[in-house]
């Protein structure tokens, strides 16, 4: 598999994982580990020099340089409703749905399947890989608390005002997902997860008699749960409206009732993943990603990612955290009274960075948006219009659209990640995703968890968080962090 970089955005290896062009996305079959959600409609694949030209717009003005650091929406870009930690959070839920066979959920109930295709799931391999039996090299095996040997993650380096993620002598993270360490805010949300399910571990061995193998199922089962549980209730509601989950996942809904209430994600054995969502729609995060970032009261303003060598220049990753470059999430989610700082918004302009991405990690094209197009058209994906037809809804006009002065070949046909992101800048301002992406992205989320045999949707739909992590009630991502480091 090619070493993970940053520039796909929310879906960074060069290929995506377990997709091979011609073999997934223009196969007869139904399904397969990728497949389509609109199958029979006709691939829009314009001249690659259109696109170019395309992704030549889609880059905020010379001089866009910088960000304001706190909340409160001093800059128009500034989205109101999303801080900027929900943009990383996007990306982290990409890595745990693009599905790795070597799971351990797979190993603990299909140990003799473990190369067979087996459907995506929100099951957090990205941090358990293959769990302490696997890959006893992620686990402490000397903890200061005995009852968590080989249950709890072992850390990395206590950097003084936080931790890194554990490390080899060469500065590569001994983690889960090695795209989990490809930018440093990702990486330090990974080191959020570990440090979470390790509280949860401690809890659970304070309430039970449960040690070894049984104290780490029982651990990761809750962990999982209440970050299904987080998505569905703090994350997915941000990106799409809180009306359409409620919608398409009404209280108490039961798995069967979801799968019945899913009008265009469907499949015949196991859920799959659509490249409509994969390579279009769950790329709007790019959209969101900020010039720069201040990641605790001292270290502010530091560029998200550029060619320089300098350490403390930008967020790069696949390296060490500098001294004193712990993460502070009061920055990123709204933690306590403190005002985060907040993600772009969904709209068709990305931070200038985006436009020339580091040689270390970009081949050509460094582009972002030029790579995004590109892709879409390789992958024969429909338009936007297209697409909007197929679910009953009125396209946006070409006026609206505002490219058909880049070519005329755009005129009726806009591609469908562009489209997606047109549409929420004029259905929404830019603070959600429209009618087409809220829907491809809700239901392929939504399709997951209740495909899922062992969520909590399936195996326990009446579940809500424990008192322990919702203490006034509330569950999201900023309640999960207080928890851990409380």
């Amino acid at each position: 598999m090619p070493e993970p970089s940053v520039v796909d955005g929310m879906r960074h290896g060069d290929e995506l994982r377990g997709l091979a062009l011609q073999a997934s996305v223009f196969s007869p079959l139904f399904e397969g580990r990728f497949g389509r959600m609109f199958r029979t409609l006709p691939p829009f694949t314009p001249p690659e020099d259109t696109l170019v030209a395309l992704a030549d717009h889609m880059f905020e003005k010379a001089g866009a340089d910088k960000d304001p650091g706190g909340g409160g929406g001093q800059d128009p870009r500034h989205n109101p409703d999303i801080p900027a930690g929900y943009t990383y959070l996007g990306q982290f839920v990409d890595h745990d749905i693009t599905f790795d066979p070597a799971s351990s959920l797979q190993q603990q109930n299909d140990p003799d399947a473990l190369h067979d295709f087996r459907t995506p799931r929100f099951d957090l391999d990205s941090i358990y890989g293959g769990g302490p039996s696997q890959d006893p090299f992620l686990y402490d095996q000397d903890p200061s608390d005995d009852r968590l040997n080989g249950v709890a993650f072992l850390l990395g380096k206590d950097v003084g005002n936080g931790r890194d993620l554990p490390r080899n002598s060469q500065g590569r993270a001994l983690i889960g997902d090695p795209r989990n360490d490809e930018n440093l805010i990702v990486s330090q949300l990974q080191c959020a997860f570990l440090r979470f399910h390790n509280k949860v571990a401690e809890l659970v061995a304070d309430k039970t008699s449960l040690r070894g193998p049984e104290l780490f199922a029982e651990a990761q089962r809750r962990v999982r749960f209440h970050y299904q549980w987080m998505l569905v209730h703090d994350f997915l509601p941000r990106i799409v409206g809180s009306s359409l989950v409620d919608q398409l996942m009404p209280a108490n809904a039961t798995s069967s009732q979801v799968l019945s209430n899913l009008q265009f994600f469907h499949w015949k054995k196991a859920p799959f993943m659509p490249v409509e969502f994969s390579v279009a729609a769950y790329r709007f995060g790019h959209s969101m990603i900020r010039f720069d970032y201040t990641i605790n009261d001292v270290v502010q303003d530091v560029i998200v990612f550029s060619d320089s060598t300098d350490p403390l220049s930008n967020l790069n990753g696949f390296r060490h955290l500098p001294e004193s470059w712990g993460f502070q999430w009061k920055f990123f989610f709204q933690v306590a009274s403190h005002d985060p700082q907040l993600s772009h918004r969904i709209d068709t302009k990305l931070a200038k960075p985006l436009e020339d991405l580091p040689k270390v990690i970009a081949t050509h094209p460094r582009s972002l948006a030029e790579r995004n197009l590109l892709r879409g058209r390789a992958f024969g994906l429909p338009s936007g219009q297209e697409v909007a037809n197929a679910m009953g809804i009125t396209p946006l006009a070409d006026g609206d659209l505002g490219i058909t002065s880049v070519s005329t070949d755009f005129v009726g046909s806009a591609p469908l990640w562009f489209y997606i992101l047109k549409e929420a800048e004029l259905q929404h301002d830019g603070k959600q995703l429209g009618s087409v992406g809220g829907r491809v992205v809700a239901e392929v989320l939504l399709g997951l968890l209740a495909g899922d045999p062992h969520s909590y949707l399936s195996e326990q739909p009446g579940f809500t968080p424990a008192h322990a992590f919702a203490p006034k009630g509330v569950f999201g991502m900023p309640e999960l962090l207080h928890f851990t480091f409380a």
